[in-house]
C-alpha cells in the first residue's frame, strides 16, 4: 500500500495547487447519451468532497455564462487513485453518484467545481471566479466558441471532444502536465493507466424479462480470481417488488481461487394481478479492493394474472360491445339545428363551464393508462401511430425515449397554443379547475386528444398535419379515424383552435389540417370498442364526452358533405340485417358493391380454408376492389354486435 501511495503522490505532482481537478469528462455519448460521466480527481486518495459543488454552464446563446445543471458533491469521496467518478446508470464502473441520462450539454459549454452547495447555484447563475476550483469548457465539434465563459474562467481555449471526428466514442481527459487529451473513455482508472487496479464485480441474467412461475440465474463474476473469499449480500426489492414475491438467498460467496458464483431466484406465483413489476438487483457493500462494474440491474417481471378484456384492439376491433354512458338527455340540445349553431351546441355541452372538469398533464399517465390500456393485456397500453402494446412500466421518465412511451397530443401542443403546459404533478380525479371554451391552456391536458404513444414515433410525428404524416411504414391506419375524431372534439371545445384544408404552415398555431382527409378517415375507420371504452372512461374525469364518438356523422353536418342540414339523432339509428344488406355483382370479378350499410361497419374476406385475405372498414355503400384470386369466399360483415356471412365468388 506504501508502494502505491508513493506512486500516486508522483502520479499528483501537477495538482499541487488546485486540491480537485475535472480528470476527465464524456458529454456525448453513443446513441441516446446515457453514459455520460465527469471524473474529479483529488490530489490525495479518500479525500472528502463534502462541501464541493459541481456547475454546468451554457456557453452560448440567450443563456451563455449561465448555469443549468448543478450537483451538490456532498458524501462523496476520492478512492485509493484519488477518483471520484459521476454519471448515468449505464457508466462502468458504477459512480459514485448517479445523474440522470442526458444531463450533460454536448457543447460548446463548460463545467466547473466550486467550493459551496448547489443552493448557491440556483438555475441561471452566472458564471464566476469566486470560490473557484477548477474549470473546462468544452465542444463537440461545434462552429461556436463559448467565449464568455472562457473569459470568465481565464482559459485560453476550449476543447473539442470531436478532435479525432469520434466524439461519441472518446472522452476529454486531463494529462499529468494539466493539458488535455481526446481518447477512449477511462472512467474509474487513471487516464494513463498507472494506479492502483480494482477488482471489478459483474452482474449477469440470461434476460430481462422473466414470468411469474419462473426461475432465474444471477451470475456473479469477478475480472480476476480473489486471493480470499469474497461475500456479500444483495438485495431484488424495488417500488411494490418485495420479498413476498420471490425465494432464494441474498448471500454471496465467490471462494478463494475462483471468479464467479450463481445464485438461483424462484418468482412467486399467485393469483393476484399487481401488474408487472421491476426487479432491481442491487449489490450492497464489498471490500475496498474491488469495484461494482454495474449494478441496479432491472428485471422485468410480467404478472400472469393480466385481466384480457371482452373487446378488441384497435387494429383487431369489435363493434357494439361496449355502449355509450352518456347520461339520456346529454345530447338533446342538437336537436334540429345545424350550421354554426349545431356547432355552438356542442361547444355548450362539451365546454360547459358549470360541468366540465379541468386537470394537469400529470393526470394524463394515470388516465391514459386506462384509457388507452390494452385490451389484450391490462398491465400494457396500447400505442396509437405504432399498433403494438406496451408495458404501463415503460413510460418516459427522462430525455431518453427509445423503448419508452409518452404522452402524444394530436393537436399538438405548438399549434394549439398550450405549449407553457400545466402542472406535471398528477393531483388525482378530485382536484380539477373550472374551465369553457376559451381557456385554452386546459387543451394541454385534455384527454379527450392525448394518445399513449411509442417516444421515437411521437418525435416524429412533431407538428405535422394529417396528410403530411401518414405514420410509420407498414401501418395500417387503425388509428386513422380515432386522430380525425379527436381533431374534431378540438375544433369544437376550444374558441381558438379549429380544422382546416390543406396543411398549413407547421407554425401556424390554431389551425390543423387536412380537413378533408380527417373526414374521410372519420368514415373508413369507424369508432370501435376501444375508442367507445376510452370515452366512457374520460368522461369520468373530465365529465365532458367526444361528440364525435358517440355520434361519428356528426363531423359531416359540421365540415363536411351534411353541412347546412339539420341533425336528429335518429341519423344515427342502427339499421342492420342480413335482409338490408346486399352484395353485387355475385359472382364479382375485380370489384363488389356493398349497400345497406348505415352504420360503422366491418367487412373480412376470409378463404374456404378460414384464413383472412382482406379487410376493411365501411360506413355506407361501398365500391370494394377485390384484389384477389379466382375462388369461393367468405365475406363476413360486421356491425356493433351483429354479424352477416355471405358467400362470395371471385371469378
Amino acid at each position: 500500500m506504501k508502494k502505491i501511495l508513493f506512486a500516486f503522490l508522483i502520479l499528483c505532482g501537477s495538482l499541487a495547487n488546485a486540491q480537485l481537478v475535472i480528470n476527465e469528462f464524456d458529454s456525448d455519448t453513443p446513441s441516446t447519451n446515457d453514459k455520460q460521466f465527469v471524473e474529479i480527481k483529488s490530489a490525495t486518495p479518500n479525500f472528502s468532497l463534502t462541501g464541493y459543488v459541481l456547475v454546468l454552464f451554457n456557453g452560448t446563446g440567450s443563456q451563455a455564462n449561465l448555469s443549468y445543471y448543478v450537483l451538490d458533491l456532498d458524501g462523496i469521496t476520492t478512492d485509493l487513485n484519488g477518483l471520484a467518478l459521476i454519471g448515468n446508470s449505464l457508466v462502468s464502473p458504477v459512480p459514485a453518484k448517479i445523474i440522470t441520462d442526458s444531463a450533460f450539454q454536448n457543447g460548446p459549454d463548460g463545467a466547473a467545481i466550486y467550493l459551496g452547495n448547489g443552493t448557491d447555484f440556483p438555475a441561471g447563475t452566472a458564471a464566476t471566479t469566486t470560490n473557484l476550483i477548477d474549470a473546462l469548457v468544452y465542444e463537440t465539434g461545434d462552429p461556436t466558441e463559448a467565449t464568455s465563459l472562457l473569459t470568465t474562467f481565464g482559459i485560453t481555449a476550449q476543447i473539442d471532444e470531436n478532435l479525432n471526428s469520434l466524439q461519441t466514442t472518446q472522452s476529454i481527459q486531463r494529462k499529468n502536465d494539466g493539458t488535455y487529451e481526446v481518447k477512449t473513455p477511462t472512467p474509474g482508472a487513471t487516464n494513463d493507466g498507472s494506479g492502483f487496479v480494482y477488482n471489478g464485480l459483474t452482474i449477469n441474467v440470461v434476460a430481462t424479462e422473466y414470468t411469474e412461475g419462473q426461475t432465474l440465474n444471477i451470475t456473479f463474476t469477478t475480472q480476476t480470481n480473489v486471493t480470499t473469499p469474497l461475500t456479500f449480500n444483495y438485495s431484488l426489492s424495488s417500488g411494490n417488488f418485495n420479498t413476498s414475491d420471490y425465494t432464494g438467498s441474498l448471500s454471496v460467496t465467490i471462494a478463494t481461487g475462483t471468479n464467479t458464483t450463481v445464485k438461483t431466484i424462484t418468482l412467486v406465483d399467485d393469483v393476484i394481478d399487481e401488474g408487472d413489476e421491476n426487479m432491481k438487483i442491487n449489490v450492497s457493500t464489498i471490500p475496498s479492493q474491488y469495484v461494482r462494474m454495474n449494478d441496479n440491474i432491472i428485471i422485468r417481471i410480467l404478472d400472469n394474472d393480466f385481466v384480457v378484456a371482452p373487446w378488441g384492439t384497435p387494429l383487431n376491433p369489435t363493434y357494439g360491445i361496449v355502449t355509450s354512458t352518456a347520461p339520456v338527455g346529454y345530447y338533446n340540445s342538437l336537436e334540429g339545428k345545424s350550421g354554426a349553431l349545431l356547432k355552438q351546441a356542442l361547444q355548450d355541452i362539451i365546454a360547459n363551464p358549470a360541468v366540465v372538469h379541468a386537470h394537469n398533464y400529470g393526470d394524463m399517465e394515470t388516465i391514459l393508462k386506462k384509457a388507452d390500456q390494452n385490451p389484450l393485456n391490462s398491465n400494457q397500453v396500447w400505442l396509437m401511430y405504432t399498433e403494438i402494446p406496451r408495458s404501463k412500466l415503460d413510460i418516459q421518465e427522462t430525455g431518453i425515449n427509445t423503448g419508452k412511451w409518452n404522452r402524444e397530443h394530436i393537436y399538438p401542443q405548438s399549434r394549439g397554443g398550450y405549449s407553457d403546459g400545466t402542472a406535471s404533478i398528477p393531483d388525482g380525479i378530485n382536484n380539477w379547475a373550472a374551465t369553457d371554451a376559451n381557456d385554452i391552456l386546459a387543451g394541454h391536458a385534455d384527454a379527450h386528444h392525448i394518445r399513449a404513444e411509442d417516444g421515437p414515433e411521437n418525435s416524429s410525428r412533431g407538428n405535422k398535419d394529417y396528410g403530411e404524416y401518414l405514420g410509420p411504414i407498414g401501418n395500417q391506419g387503425s388509428w386513422h379515424g380515432d386522430v380525425a375524431r379527436a381533431v374534431f372534439y378540438m375544433a369544437v371545445r376550444y374558441n381558438a383552435l379549429s380544422v382546416v384544408n390543406g396543411n398549413p404552415a407547421n407554425t401556424t398555431v390554431g389551425q390543423l389540417g387536412d380537413l378533408a382527409l380527417l373526414l374521410q378517415w372519420n368514415q373508413t375507420d369507424p369508432k370501435d370498442d376501444f375508442e367507445m371504452n376510452r370515452n366512457n372512461f374520460i368522461y369520468t374525469w373530465q365529465v365532458n364526452r367526444n361528440p364525435f364518438i358517440d355520434y361519428p356523422n356528426l363531423a359531416d353536418y359540421i365540415w363536411g358533405a351534411n353541412v347546412g342540414q339539420p341533425w336528429f339523432s335518429t341519423l344515427s339509428t342502427q339499421q342492420f340485417s342480413d335482409d338490408s344488406v346486399v352484395v353485387y355483382p355475385n359472382p364479382a370479378n375485380d370489384f363488389v358493391v356493398i349497400s345497406g350499410i348505415q352504420n360503422e361497419s366491418k367487412v373480412s374476406i376470409y378463404t374456404i380454408t378460414g384464413s383472412l385475405v382482406l379487410e376493411t372498414a365501411l360506413s355506407n355503400e361501398t365500391r370494394l376492389p377485390l384484389p384477389i384470386s379466382s375462388g369461393v369466399y367468405l365475406m363476413k360483415i360486421t356491425s356493433y354486435s351483429k354479424t352477416i356471412l355471405k358467400k362470395l365468388i371471385v371469378q
